[in-house]
């Protein structure tokens, strides 16, 4: 395919990284200054305006397959995409920051006011961060959530620790609950998909994919998880921390923020209902022990700098705070964060970039979840019609993959090896991202 990227910046380079050696991209900028990142790859760069007609038209854009506008200016990105429809029909997204501005889009997608579909994907990278934050929290000790099959299955990622029952056995020899299943293993920061000899070491991030009732049970049996999240301090007032407050508040969590601009206290103070609202630096650690934070089931820092959310989660550890979880907007930061001691690092694009991936890049498979930074795909596929039913421990798959849930109708079933395959059945795959392809043919091909 052919892609188009206005935005030269993080967001763009993480989207051009994803998908330059599969696609044609073609990157435009206002200034002359790409993203150090974009200079790397191997792709076109153009010096202009995306809402520029002459230099769309340089770039070729009415042979383009998308256009992603993802600048800095949700302005600029909002009327690139409407040049680009009046142009062409190829397929927009635009990438916006701001609240009020997601609300007047959505009059383009189906409201009483929509004449014609002028945009095609309205991206709130905040929004989804906000979505993922909310479920990682929900589940003590877990470092990420993704739930399938219509909430009745779950992928939940565990760092093992010194006091972890299972840690230095083979998997072989843990006696997990049934209708769970270790799919990933994440060791010095490189995913691998495990085998029964694996040995589970320290600092290893565990993934476990299976039903919801198995992995409630893994967690109080293995992880001595408490029943619910009592307490969340919000560092940050910004966009996500008001989002984030009013969904908690809803979940009857008991919540803090603290926020250093006192008018946006205000606006908090407003708009939440029993969120207590702290005007401060929440990188004062005087602050932090007077406020009692230390009695926090979970810190959330969420304001717009990398190096303040750092600096706060931090301190909120040396607190003694159980879980802590920090915003990174440049996502080589990510890593650092977690090394230091950061429990939970979460990139607001790299949901964004899967949203892209899934719903306008992807045709013949679905990515339903990426972990670990995109090493590893939780895939859905529906098995071909003309399939010859077999067991699992049957299949020859050419790479490593785990079929971790089935669909079938309305059953949901963890499957073991002995478990059949049948044609039109979902099948719910774990493995890493160089081989989701090899996956997705493998399954078009074995067909008998």
């Amino acid at each position: 395919m052919k892609i188009v990227i206005y935005g030269a910046n993080e967001t763009g380079s993480l989207i051009a990284a994803e998908l330059f050696e599969d696609h044609d991209i073609i990157v435009i900028n206002d200034e002359d200054s790409p993203c150090a990142n974009i200079q790397k790859l191997d792709i076109e760069y153009v010096q202009g305006s995306g809402a520029n007609i002459s230099v769309l038209e340089s770039v070729g854009i009415k042979d383009a397959d998308i256009f992603i506008a993802c600048s800095d200016n949700d302005e600029a990105n909002i009327v690139a995409c409407l040049t680009v429809t009046n142009m062409t029909k190829l397929k927009t997204v635009c990438f916006v920051s701001k609240k009020e501005n997601v609300e007047s889009l959505s009059l383009v997608r189906g409201s009483k006011y929509q004449r014609e579909l002028m945009i095609d994907y309205v991206l709130w990278p905040e929004e989804l961060m906000t979505q993922e934050i909310f479920r990682i929290i929900t589940v003590p000790n877990a470092i990420d959530v993704e739930n399938f099959a219509n909430g009745k299955a779950r992928l939940l990622e565990y760092r093992v620790e010194e006091n972890t029952k299972f840690l230095n056995k083979k998997i072989k020899d843990c006696s997990f609950p049934d209708e769970t299943l270790i799919v990933g293993i994440t060791r010095d920061n490189t995913l691998f998909i495990p085998n029964g000899d694996t040995e589970i070491m320290i600092n290893d991030k565990v993934i476990f994919m299976g039903s919801v009732y198995s992995l409630d049970i893994l967690a109080n049996r293995f992880f001595e998880e408490k029943t619910d999240v009592r307490q969340v301090t919000i560092i940050g007032g910004g966009n996500v921390g008001l989002m984030l407050a009013q969904n908690l508040e809803k979940a009857n969590i008991k919540i803090k923020i603290i926020e250093f601009d006192y008018d946006r206290c205000v606006e908090l103070t407003e708009n939440l209902k029993s969120t207590l609202v702290i005007n401060g630096d929440g990188a004062n650690f005087a602050l932090l022990e007077e406020e009692r934070v230390a009695e926090s089931d979970v810190v959330v820092s969420v304001t717009n700098n990398d190096e303040k959310n750092l600096l706060c989660s931090l301190l909120s550890k040396q607190l003694g705070v159980p879980k802590v979880i920090t915003r990174v907007s440049k996502n080589a930061n990510a890593n650092l964060f977690e090394k230091v001691g950061i429990d939970v690092a979460i990139s607001q694009n790299a949901a964004a970039i899967d949203d892209i991936e899934n719903h306008l890049i992807k045709t013949e498979i679905e990515i339903l979840a990426t972990v670990e930074r995109g090493q590893g795909r939780v895939l859905e596929i529906c098995v071909p019609f003309n399939f010859k039913t077999d067991m699992i421990m049957n299949l020859k798959m050419p790479c490593k993959a785990i079929i971790a849930i089935i669909q079938r109708r309305n059953r949901v079933i963890i499957p073991r090896g002995t478990t059949q395959i049948m044609p039109f059945d979902n099948l719910i795959i774990f493995t890493t991202q160089e081989n989701e392809n090899v996956v997705l043919e493998y399954f078009k091909k074995c067909v008998k």
